[in-house]
């Protein structure tokens, strides 16, 4: 197996080579459960960011959305969820393709979280940005709940994603095409 070697935020990270579609191949990323990446990402994201409340979709973006808040001093974030939940009331949705799910996703927010958001400048975060995608849908959701996206933000801008000049992120990860 051909690996990447990543270098983010004083680590050094072996990233397999996965074979995604019959032309594209990506380094395969996976923060959850490196604690000692999530926590120094988080930290020199934490200096990066300016809002009111933090977004984050299930469930990549869970651990350094968590880090974040915690530097912050924040109490909370906001997760949107990829399957609606018994517990939520009358919640909102909107449909999204990622570069990493073969098929469409719906996220959905309970209307509580919802409510939190209007009207409030909301961080979007996530580890990897790639096709962008999957921040237009946190994008949407935010919209439809009343709130104004202030801000774009990973650990990772993948490929095209770091020409970008909406987001911020700490490394570029590129991609391979056969």
């Amino acid at each position: 197996m051909d690996y990447y070697k990543l270098n983010v935020c004083g680590l050094e990270r072996n990233l397999p080579i996965i074979q995604i579609s019959d032309c594209l191949k990506i380094a395969s990323f996976v923060l959850l459960g490196d604690t000692e990446l999530s926590t120094k990402a988080g930290y020199e994201l934490s200096k990066k960011i300016d809002c009111d409340i933090i977004l984050t979709a299930e469930a990549k973006g869970i651990e350094l959305a968590h880090e974040i808040a915690r530097n912050l001093g924040e109490e909370d974030f906001i997760v949107a969820r990829k399957s609606k939940k018994s517990y939520m009331n009358d919640p909102i949705n909107v449909e999204v393709n990622s570069i990493t799910t073969k098929n469409t996703q719906k996220l959905f927010l309970d209307s509580k979280d919802a409510e939190k958001i209007k009207g409030k400048r909301i961080a979007l975060v996530d580890d990897v940005i790639s096709t962008g995608e999957s921040m237009s849908a946190l994008e949407a959701l935010v919209e439809k709940a009343g709130g104004k996206v202030v801000q774009k933000l990973a650990i990772l801008a993948e490929g095209d994603a770091a020409d970008r000049e909406d987001i911020i992120y700490l490394e570029k990860l590129p991609i391979f095409e056969n």
